[in-house]
C-alpha cells in the first residue's frame, strides 16, 4: 500500500482506523508504516482505511 502525498490533505482517517499500518508525520499527514507491505491479517484494516480516505489518497496495491 502507499499514500499519494499530492492527494493527502491530512484528515487522519488512515491512522485513526488502522494505527498498526499508518502513522502521521510532523504536520499530521498520513504515512505508511514499514515498507508498505500489509501484514497477514491486516488486509481488512488496509481496505477500510483506503475506503474512508476522503481524497482517495491510499492505494492498496495488488488488489484484484
Amino acid at each position: 500500500m502507499q499514500i499519494d502525498t499530492k492527494r493527502c490533505q491530512g484528515h487522519g482517517r488512515c491512522y485513526d482506523l488502522a494505527p498498526g499500518l499508518f502513522g502521521e508525520d510532523d504536520e499530521g499527514y498520513g504515512t505508511v508504516l514499514g515498507d508498505g507491505a500489509v501484514p497477514e491479517g491486516g488486509e481488512h484494516e488496509a481496505r477500510l482505511a483506503g475506503a474512508n480516505c476522503p481524497e482517495r489518497a491510499i492505494d492498496v496495491l495488488g488488489e484484484a
